[in-house]
């Protein structure tokens, strides 16, 4: 079984992530309240979290998000941030800029945005070698999807038992991009029956699970399917096959054959 290694031991390739600096949320609505809250519980205090959303709080978002009265005209990644802040004692940043009016911070990025425009944008200002986790969801469904590279830098992924690099979540599913922004809040969804009342929080968990176990160096997965109506979790590992079947590049292409840093990622 593969790991996913930010960083690793040049040695004994071991997985090493004592260097991730930050993680970074894009997107503090539905499923992003619950990844921050998630995260600011349970990072090391020596990580870093980010909050970024350019959104205001509007009373419509009360039931659905994580936000009370008192936040309502105020950014949604600042109400959140001050809120977490307190709660779990911990400095949390927060942007209101939108993605692109300046670098990303360095650090792993999770995407919780609704729309293929938010993502390209989150797309064109990555880092080379950066880890994008994107999260995604429908009515009673949704995805998690992991990827750092675009497809002609995929080559070496994998060392040893370690995972490097995987494409970019948008190579891995391009209809992702051609998401069209939501007219709808998640609440204004929900009422509408076009978004189940608990999909968010479940997503929210699943995907603060994912960067907890990249932390840990005991990430599998290249991409998680959740379907509450079937009450099923299908994985997608990360092999080399895997990313053969996406990408056309033969499995043996993508494997180290030498102990070198060539496919070392950006944390």
């Amino acid at each position: 079984m593969y790991r996913i290694a930010l960083a690793w031991n040049g040695k004994t390739l071991e997985v090493d992530n004592s260097r991730l600096a930050a993680i970074i949320v894009v997107g503090c609505g539905g499923t992003g309240g619950f990844v921050a809250d998630g995260l600011a519980r349970l990072l090391p205090q020596g990580i870093s979290l980010v909050l970024i959303d350019m959104d205001t709080v509007e009373e419509r978002n009360l039931n659905r998000q994580s936000f009370t009265a008192a936040d309502v005209g105020l950014f949604k990644s600042e109400a959140l941030a001050k809120r977490l802040a307190g709660k779990y004692q911990r400095p949390i940043q927060y942007s209101v800029l939108p993605v692109g009016a300046g670098d990303l911070p360095r650090g792993i990025i999770v995407g919780c945005v609704d729309n293929g425009p938010a993502r390209q944008a989150i797309a064109d200002h990555l880092h080379d070698g950066q880890w994008l986790v994107d999260s995604g969801n429908g009515r009673n469904f949704g995805q998690v999807l992991l990827g750092n590279s675009t497809t002609e830098k995929l080559r070496p992924s994998f060392i040893a038992d370690l995972c490097c690099r995987l494409p970019l979540p948008a190579i891995q599913q391009p209809a992702i991009l051609a998401q069209v922004p939501r007219r709808r809040s998640c609440a204004e969804a929900v009422a509408a029956d076009e978004q189940g009342p608990t999909i968010n929080q479940a997503m929210g968990a699943l995907v603060v699970e994912v960067v907890r176990r990249i932390i840990e160096g005991t990430c599998p997965w290249m991409q998680l399917y959740l379907d509450l109506d079937a009450g099923t979790l299908t994985p997608t590992m990360a092999t080399p096959e895997a990313v053969s079947r996406l990408t056309g590049i033969r499995p043996s292409r993508l494997i180290e054959k030498e102990r070198r840093k060539t496919c070392q990622g950006t944390s």
